[in-house]
């Protein structure tokens, strides 16, 4: 039997490719498409969405009744929403994979409330390789140490609302965990006009945004006569969307807790 569905946000570009990655895999069956109330596209088949022909699912806006009938949710919305599925899911028993970004502390703090009743699944890219590449930054912040400058620049489509992107600020979290640094403190977002000589423990960030870039990630470590650039270029939505399957179909099977794309993978180091 397979494991049925539910997409928020179906009618946003992420909730389409979460579509489309749902009808290629043969474990999983869409099982419910929402969107918000206004929506105009309510009651039309979701495959008309999705550009993959009739799917035999009308897009709907009561998340509460159509968590009766899934396995798991996956959730590419906005904030507030988020906080407010990760309740609603927790309160039905559906494990829950966000990939909402912009998220602050009390947002972050409803996750951690449902992580408690349901495996929920969080994480700021569902890529693999991206999954990697944080790995590797952990392993390069940590070789090279406080002798080299971090710089981090991120690329993203115009229709990006948040910025720096979730990816580029957990690319900055580790570093700074890495490092013993305080993100919070020591980040500097873009400079401009006379900004004095460069702190050694400032990670920082520069955005682009433009075009239909769906997302581009370089950390650099830059040291006296040598620069080490680790990147990672999405040239499809499509990553990200079977990645959040991946991490649905997963979860089903995982008892309560906070996971992220590191245990989907298997990729935590013991101890």
């Amino acid at each position: 039997m397979s494991t049925r569905i539910g997409i928020t946000g179906a009618a946003g570009r992420m909730g389409r490719n979460l579509m489309l990655a749902v009808g290629e895999h043969t474990d999983a069956s869409l099982g419910a498409a929402l969107e918000r109330q206004d929506n105009p596209f309510i009651g039309h088949d979701a495959g008309e969405l999705a550009g993959s022909g009739r799917m035999g699912v009308a897009l709907q806006d009561d998340v509460d009744s159509a968590l009766q009938g899934l396995d798991a949710l996956i959730d590419f919305t906005a904030p507030e929403a988020t906080a407010r599925h990760a309740d609603l899911c927790a309160r039905a028993g559906v494990p829950l994979v966000v990939g909402t970004t912009g998220l602050d502390t009390a947002h972050l703090d409803a996750l951690q409330k449902a992580a408690a009743t349901i495996p929920l699944v969080y994480a700021a890219n569902y890529s693999a390789g991206v999954t990697l590449a944080l790995r590797l930054i952990a392993d390069a912040a940590r070789a090279l140490g406080d002798d080299y400058d971090v710089e981090i620049i991120e690329a993203h489509h115009r229709h990006k609302v948040d910025a720096p992107s979730g990816t580029a600020l957990r690319m900055g979290e580790v570093v700074a965990e890495t490092l013993g640094r305080d993100l919070a403190r020591d980040a500097v977002y873009g400079r401009e006009g006379q900004t004095g000589v460069r702190d050694s423990r400032t990670i920082g960030f520069e955005t682009i945004r433009g075009g239909d870039i769906v997302g581009e990630h370089t950390v650099m470590f830059a040291g006296l006569g040598e620069r080490i650039e680790i990147t990672h270029r999405a040239s499809s939505r499509m990553t990200f969307a079977r990645g959040a399957l991946r991490a649905a179909l997963w979860a089903v099977t995982q008892p309560p807790g906070l996971y992220d794309m590191e245990d989907v993978l298997g990729l935590k180091r013991s101890g």
